[in-house]
């Protein structure tokens, strides 16, 4: 028996998962998602139904369940949502208390998404307990590091996950989102000549280098958001997120390397746009240096709402039914939802929550949103 909405949440976010992204400079014993996993795994054998564990990494295993419905189902749907986090760093409140304070509760993960996780599971449960007539076959399904590299719901992809729509959870405060950027990330690096600081002029500063490259990335990024817009999405974008490089204060570094975000309209490709950036880098004259450009992992591409249509009205039916009326948008953010959409499974994003909250040094999802979301969830899959 699954606990109630909050208790479950709670649960969740006192549970780490956090993604590393990259970073070896965070503490172990908070990382990757293997609590989360074992802790969905022991509800989800108590209800009885198949489930399968996907080893993706070590201590990361995306987690798959299946409901299946008296009779023949009138479709089968994926119930999607990711079991980590971004870190902890600067948060103002415990990232793992789940503190609940003014109808709030407080912690890494609560708005995104453990609070969407929680609610498919509660609906999922529900399904298996009442078994309704004419509800949907439910794949349920818990992907891992959808914060950094999309790996879980890629490998979900790979292994031959179908249905004939998806619902991915994100914070949406209810809405459905029928469309979003792509993501691309890639890594530039440049190389230098190290040497004692005293005598700078016997080396090659690779900051002092990178600082040029930075530069012509903050050009391109403007004539980037000066294109022609998606009348939906608004424009194409590029942010350098990180940077790092040398050994010492006393040392002329040696290298330097930089993380560069882009998101993606509908119609872009990622390989087209890396060719790009790397043909605006080798044109400009400030830059007369080698930078090396590698993809730093595999992208997640737009979502499109073209063939989300049936989806849309199902879902929204539901949303109707339980809040009164619902809204159709776009976010600038990327999901899980468009590598699903790519294999040819139509998907749209939703769940509790609001993604101004997620991220934030003191993240928190408004209470009252669970228990609609999870019955919306619900009369989506049984047809009510």
């Amino acid at each position: 028996m699954l606990p109630p909405l909050p208790q479950l949440l709670a649960e969740l976010v006192r549970l780490p998962s956090v993604n590393p992204m990259g970073r070896t400079d965070l503490p172990p014993d908070i990382l990757y998602e293997h609590r989360v996993t074992a802790y969905l795994e022991a509800h989800l054998h108590g209800l009885g139904v198949p489930v399968e564990r996907q080893p993706v990494a070590p201590g990361r295993d995306n987690l798959v369940a299946a409901y299946d419905p008296p009779g023949t189902p009138p479709f089968t749907t994926v119930f999607e949502a990711h079991q980590d986090t971004v870190p902890v760093d600067g948060m103002t409140v415990e990232p793992f208390g789940a503190v609940v304070e003014g109808g709030r509760m407080y912690g890494r993960g609560a708005c995104d998404v453990k609070a969407g996780g929680a609610v498919m599971l509660a609906a999922f449960a529900r399904l298996v307990r009442e078994r309704p007539a004419g509800s949907a076959r439910v794949i349920l399904a818990y992907s891992v590091d959808e914060e950094h590299s999309f790996l879980g719901v890629q490998e979900m992809v790979r292994r031959g996950l179908r249905a004939d729509s998806a619902v991915v959870a994100e914070p949406t405060v209810l809405d459905i989102v029928t469309a979003h950027k792509g993501v691309v990330r890639w890594r530039a690096e440049t190389a230098g000549r190290a040497c004692h600081s005293s005598r700078p002029e016997d080396g090659v500063n690779a900051v002092y280098r990178m600082a040029r490259v930075i530069a012509a990335l903050e050009r391109y990024a403007g004539e980037l958001r000066g294109r022609p817009e998606d009348p939906v999405l608004g424009p194409r974008t590029l942010s350098v997120g990180r940077i790092a490089g040398g050994a010492s204060p006393n040392t002329v570094p040696d290298w330097c390397r930089i993380d560069v975000d882009r998101r993606l309209l509908p119609g872009e490709d990622a390989a087209a746009a890396r060719a790009e950036l790397e043909t605006v880098l080798g044109a400009d004259p400030a830059i007369d240096f080698p930078v090396t450009v590698s993809d730093a992992h595999a992208p997640c591409p737009p979502l499109s709402g073209e063939r989300s249509g049936e989806l849309v009205a199902r879902l929204g039916a539901a949303i109707d039914a339980v809040a009164g009326r619902h809204r159709v948008r776009a976010v600038p953010y990327g999901t899980d939802a468009s590598t699903l959409a790519e294999a040819g499974i139509p998907a749209v994003v939703f769940g509790p929550g609001d993604i101004a909250q997620a991220h934030t040094k003191d993240e928190w999802i408004d209470l009252a949103q669970l228990e609609p979301a999870a019955e919306i969830l619900f009369r989506f899959a049984a047809g009510k």
